[in-house]
């Protein structure tokens, strides 16, 4: 087909992807969007709304265990995999059909199919019905994301192993899940099918889990899924996989007391996530990238080619979706009312959502003491927070790191009940400059788990 010029070409359809667009017809723009799979993105389709909607079932299930500690009598509890799997794809269905309804408008092309440039401002799509199109525009935003990173391991090819897609599709519980990865998204989905029912190991380089947390935290999360019946191997490395009887698989694990032969009904891969840019041919336009393949930006999201914009995902750091709608916010101001509204100093949180759950914002203790900080730092298990007793939900802590000299809240964990809940509590005081001990003095209602955080600023006065 003709070349078709536009004011604005987005590719690709994430949290961000998908707003912006609107906003940019609703400002007078003629855009395409270009997707070459489900609106939606990761989130939606793969990502945040199915695997939280697992999560939910599996904490039901949980609770449904525990019934008799409550004095609720309930009798043996199952899990249908099959009916959490339809729950989940009608949640996805409902959200994707949700995005979708705003993109009918006027002056918005929805084009389907998968982008590729063919010089800086010139893309070339091909058509998921068949065919070609070829378009252009002087502006043109790139959020294509990320997608499971495969296993690097002996045999992983022969062999079937889960992503964290595929994982979600399975209709039948597995005897054994052998997780590969000890971040976040292995956790979630070892605790998941742990409680559906499954043996659940993980497999985990790294010394600690989760090393980006400090160790008291990541050393709490180990103990809470090992005392839920969840095996944990640190500091140990697959080497490779092997076909077992039954249709198993063996793995075999090189660890610091030598090598160690595991075997189990599923393997799933949690390693990381990379980019999507290969099909994109971004070097063509002249876009830098990183070593691994991101795209790299400047702090207002553009390229190292001028109009050319990357958002989410696709630019590398943190992949949360919640930062891919502030990349949306900050191109919206700049592409349509002139605004420089940049990356810097952004505070980022984040929860992962394990039971008890883990909130995070700003500095760990670990970041605050390698910057040479004087800090104070202060701890509260939630043993000693009264609707956390109440509830029976004890488990973790709160921690925050405090300036000495400022009194300044610079970051907080909080692994506990809804902890994500309680970071962003802590977060908006961090937002609003407020010093700790205005938490300590507040007026928290009783008895609620905010109320743990007049109790956790005040040990700093001790």
């Amino acid at each position: 087909m003709a070349d078709k010029n536009y004011d604005v070409i987005v590719i690709g359809t994430s949290q961000g992807g998908r707003f912006l667009p609107v906003d940019l017809v609703k400002a007078g723009k003629k855009v395409a969007l270009v997707e070459r799979g489900q609106v939606g993105g990761v989130c939606v389709n793969t990502g945040c709304t199915p695997t939280k909607t697992m999560v939910a079932s599996a904490r039901l299930a949980n609770q449904a265990r525990r019934g008799a500690d409550y004095g609720v009598r309930i009798g043996p509890v199952s899990v249908d995999l099959a009916a959490v799997r339809e729950r989940k794809r009608a949640m996805v269905a409902g959200a994707r059909q949700n995005y979708a309804s705003r993109l009918a408008l006027d002056g918005l092309d929805l084009i389907e199919g998968e982008a590729h440039f063919t010089g800086p401002k010139t893309l070339e799509v091909t058509l998921t019905d068949g065919g070609t199109r070829q378009i252009t525009a002087p502006v043109i935003v790139i959020d294509v994301g990320t997608r499971p990173r495969p296993p690097a391991i002996d045999g992983a090819g022969d062999a079937r192993v889960l992503d964290s897609t595929s994982i979600m599709e399975l209709d039948e519980l597995p005897e054994h899940l052998i997780i590969l990865g000890g971040g976040y998204i292995g956790l979630e989905f070892g605790q998941m099918f742990r409680r559906f029912g499954s043996e659940v190991t993980i497999v985990q380089r790294a010394p600690r889990l989760m090393t980006v947390e400090d160790e008291d935290v990541s050393d709490e999360v180990a103990a809470i899924l090992r005392d839920a019946g969840i095996t944990v191997l640190t500091s140990s490395t697959p080497v490779r996989v092997t076909p077992a009887d039954g249709g198993r698989l063996g793995l075999t694990v090189r660890t610091p007391d030598g090598e160690r032969q595991l075997e189990g009904s599923h393997l799933l891969s949690a390693t990381g996530r990379i980019p999507n840019t290969e099909a994109l041919t971004p070097g063509v336009a002249g876009i830098s990238l990183d070593d691994r393949g991101f795209i790299e930006v400047d702090e207002y999201l553009e390229t190292n080619v001028p109009g050319v914009y990357a958002m989410g995902d696709v630019k590398g750091g943190a992949a949360f979706t919640h930062l891919s709608y502030d990349d949306y916010r900050i191109l919206r101001a700049g592409l349509i009312r002139q605004e420089r509204r940049s990356t810097r100093d952004r505070v980022v949180p984040y929860t992962v959502f394990i039971d008890p759950q883990l909130g995070r914002v700003g500095m760990t203790e670990r970041q605050a003491r390698e910057q040479g900080r004087a800090i104070h730092v202060a701890k509260l298990p939630m043993n000693a927070v009264v609707r956390a007793i109440e509830t029976g939900e004890t488990r973790g802590f709160m921690k925050a790191v405090v300036d000495a000299h400022s009194g300044q809240i610079l970051g907080c964990a909080v692994l506990g009940v809804e902890g994500g809940e309680i970071m962003t509590i802590i977060q908006v005081a961090m937002l609003g400059k407020l010093p700790y001990t205005a938490m300590a003095d507040a007026i928290f209602t009783h008895p609620l788990l905010a109320e743990g955080l007049n109790t956790l600023f005040a040990t700093l006065d001790a």
